[in-house]
C-alpha cells in the first residue's frame, strides 16, 4: 500500500498536525505513541511506505525505534526537536532517508513532498555507471532507500548496451573516470538519443579539475557533485531532478493527451512518425455511428461514458499502436505491420464493440463503430494523405449502413 505511513510520535498535538498535512497530501495514517505500539502495529502490517519516527519516545528515550523499525526493512525519516551533529551522524549512518527537525511548521513541510517523492520512485528506474564495485554498492544503497528500482554497469560502454535493453531508465548516475568510455563521453552520447526531460543525468567525480561541473553540464547532464559527497546534498540534487522529469512528463501530457479518454490527441498524432523502421504504415479513421443520438438520448454524460468505455476497448486491442482521439467521437490508429492482419483485428474491434454493454445511471448503452482503413509505404506515403483516403473509407462505410470496416491498400 503506497500511500500508508506509520507515524511513531508522543506528541498528541504534533500527530494532529501531522495527520492533517498527510491526509490532505493523500496518505493515509496510522499512529503510535511509543515503541510498544509501534511494535505491535508492525507485528499485525509492516507494509509501509515509510515510517516517520520521534527520535525521543517515552520508551526509549536516544532514538531506540529507528533500529526496531529499520530491522523490518521499512523505509524511515527521523524526527528530532533539537539539532546535534552527533545525533545528525548517528541517525544517518542507521541508514535512515532523512531527518527533520520539529522547530517550525517550515521545516516540518518538507516531509510531504519528501513521502511524495518516494511514493513517485516507485515509476522511476536508475542506473549506476562506476567502475569502482564498492561505489556502485553504495550508490545503489542510497538509490534503493529512495524507492528506486536500480541497475548497475561499469563503463560508458556497458551502460549505452544497458540502456538499449532497459528504455524505462529514466536517471543516470555516472562517474567521469572510467575505462572504456568515462562519464563524459559517454552524456554526450546519451544526448544524441534522450533530451535532458527525458532521461535525468547526474555527473560525479573524484577529480580535483575546478572546470569539471562546466564539462558534464556542456555534455548534457542536469546536474554534477564532486566525490565524496554529502548524502542530504546527493538527495536533493536526485530529488530536483526527478521533480523537474516528473513536472515536464506532466506537462507533456497536458499538452498531447485526451482529458476525458486518457488516450493521445491530434497534436501527438502528427508528431508522431514510424519508429519501428516498419516498410509500411496502416492507418485507419473510426466514428462511433449515431452518437448524437446517443448524448440526445443520455444526456452528455452519458456520452461521455460511451468515449471512455470505447477508448478502452480501442487501447486495449492496439496495445502496441498509436491510438488518437481526433475530436467528438472521431478516433485514429496509426500501426506497423502486415495489412491483413490490421484488418483482422479493426473487425474484431468492430465486434467487439457492438457487443460492448455501457453502463449508464439505470441503463445499458449500444453503440456501433464504423471503420476505414488504409495501408501504404511509409517512405512514399505522406501521413496526411493517408488520413484523408482513411477518412474517405471511413465516409464510404457511413454511407453504405455503418457498423462496418472499409479498407483497401495504396
Amino acid at each position: 500500500m503506497f500511500n500508508k505511513v506509520l507515524v511513531v510520535e508522543d506528541s498528541k498535538a504534533f500527530r494532529k498536525f501531522l495527520d492533517a498535512q498527510l491526509h490532505q497530501a493523500g496518505f493515509h495514517t496510522v499512529f503510535a505513541e511509543s515503541i510498544a505500539e509501534a511494535n505491535a502495529i508492525i507485528a499485525k502490517d509492516n507494509n509501509f511506505l515509510c515510517a516517520v519516527l520521534d527520535y525521543c519516545l517515552p520508551d526509549g528515550t536516544d532514538g531506540e525505534i529507528i533500529d526496531i523499525v529499520l530491522s523490518h526493512h521499512i523505509k524511515s525519516v527521523v524526527l528530532t526537536a533539537h539539532f546535534s551533529q552527533t545525533i545528525r551522524d548517528k541517525v544517518l549512518s542507521k541508514g535512515v532517508i532523512d531527518y527533520l527537525l520539529k522547530d517550525s511548521a517550515a521545516s516540518v513541510s518538507y516531509l510531504v513532498p519528501l513521502l511524495q517523492r518516494l511514493q513517485a520512485n516507485t515509476h522511476h528506474k536508475a542506473m549506476v555507471v562506476d567502475d569502482s564495485t564498492m561505489i556502485r554498492r553504495h550508490l545503489v544503497n542510497l538509490l534503493e532507500r529512495q524507492n528506486l528500482s536500480v541497475i548497475q554497469a561499469e563503463n560508458g560502454c556497458e551502460a549505452i548496451s544497458l540502456l538499449a535493453e532497459h528504455p524505462d531508465v529514466t536517471l543516470i548516475i555516472t562517474d567521469n573516470d572510467m575505462p572504456k568510455k568515462d562519464g563524459i563521453t559517454m552524456t554526450r552520447e546519451i544526448r544524441r538519443m534522450y533530451s535532458r526531460n527525458q532521461i535525468a543525468i547526474l555527473g560525479l567525480s573524484g577529480s580535483s579539475d575546478n572546470s569539471m561541473t562546466a564539462q558534464y553540464l556542456k555534455a548534457g547532464a542536469n546536474d554534477f557533485l564532486y566525490k565524496p559527497f554529502n548524502q542530504e546534498e546527493f538527495y536533493c540534487r536526485i530529488h530536483h531532478m526527478l521533480n523537474m522529469k516528473d513536472t515536464s512528463d506532466k506537462l507533456y501530457k497536458m499538452a498531447n493527451q485526451d482529458t476525458l479518454t486518457g488516450l493521445w490527441n491530434r497534436r501527438y498524432f502528427f508528431d508522431q512518425q514510424c519508429d519501428k523502421g516498419c516498410q509500411h504504415r496502416n492507418i485507419a479513421m473510426m466514428d462511433i455511428d449515431f452518437f448524437k443520438k446517443v448524448n440526445d438520448t443520455y444526456g452528455h454524460d452519458g456520452g461521455d461514458a460511451v468515449l471512455i468505455h470505447v477508448s478502452r476497448l480501442i487501447q486495449a486491442r492496439f496495445e502496441d499502436a498509436v491510438v488518437a482521439r481526433f475530436g467528438g467521437e472521431e478516433f485514429c490508429i496509426q500501426a506497423c505491420g502486415a495489412f491483413s492482419h490490421f484488418q483482422q483485428r479493426l473487425e474484431q474491434l468492430r465486434v467487439d464493440i457492438e457487443a460492448l454493454c455501457i453502463p449508464y445511471l439505470d441503463n445499458t448503452i449500444n453503440v456501433t463503430m464504423s471503420i476505414g482503413a488504409v495501408s501504404g509505404a511509409a517512405q512514399s506515403h505522406a501521413i496526411d494523405d493517408m488520413l484523408r483516403t482513411a477518412d474517405d473509407h471511413l465516409y464510404y462505410a457511413k454511407e453504405h449502413g455503418r457498423n462496418q470496416v472499409v479498407a483497401h491498400a495504396l
